[in-house]
């Protein structure tokens, strides 16, 4: 791909190997890897670790940006036992899923607690802001309709703030959703910015 360099995974931290989406999540990162794509999560556990072994096991890059806080009390912390071919550290939440944001030139995002709706939202309101320079978001599992649904149902959601999703159930389905982007930008794009200034880490495109 010419645009996408990198996908950044969110999702859950208390995940186990055995468990459905953390399975999905490896391979999905499998794929994104085997496809070029450099894989970028938290650095965690869950599905953040998924997305690290994924990626590792399609050959693929691996960034990690961990968070380092001072006084958080209820918090899972990084996951020692992996290591990504980049690391990043930050010391509070805001920034970390800032540089989150930064790192990836997608968002894919799987089931998840507040953590995951948190970064979500972020990215969304980023992405509609920017939107025909956005970031595509990709949600992972068919679980994603009833949520989205219900934002249309109760909330005044615009119509092209639907158009920045795209639900998919499957690690073809992404990558080929990824693959279908790309050929957007290609075709159908708006010119980038030469000189973007602070706002470069929410626009798509050379950086």
């Amino acid at each position: 791909m010419n645009t996408l360099k990198s996908v950044t995974i969110f999702g859950g931290a208390v995940l186990e190997k055995k468990e459905y989406d953390y399975q999905e999540a490896y391979h999905a990162a499998k794929a994104c890897a085997e496809a070029g794509l450099v894989v970028v999560d938290g650095g965690g556990p869950g599905i953040m670790m998924a997305a690290t072994q994924g990626a590792k096991a399609g050959s693929g890059k691996t960034k990690a940006v961990y968070l380092d806080p001072d006084y958080a009390t209820t918090f899972e912390g990084k996951e020692h036992s992996i290591v990504a071919d980049e690391m990043f550290t930050e010391k509070n939440y805001i920034e970390r899923t800032r540089k989150l944001m930064e790192l990836g030139d997608a968002y894919i995002f799987f089931n998840g607690g507040t953590g995951t709706i948190s970064e979500f939202a972020m990215c969304w309101v980023v992405s509609r802001i920017y939107f025909g320079y956005h970031k595509p978001i990709l949600l992972y599992g068919k679980f994603w309709e009833n949520i989205v649904q219900t934002f249309v149902d109760n909330m005044h959601i615009r119509p092209d703030e639907l158009r920045i999703l795209q639900i998919v159930e499957s690690p073809a389905q992404l990558v080929e959703a990824l693959e279908k982007f790309e050929e957007l930008i290609e075709q159908d794009r708006k010119v980038y910015f030469e000189n973007p200034g602070e706002e470069k880490h929410f626009l798509l495109g050379p950086r």
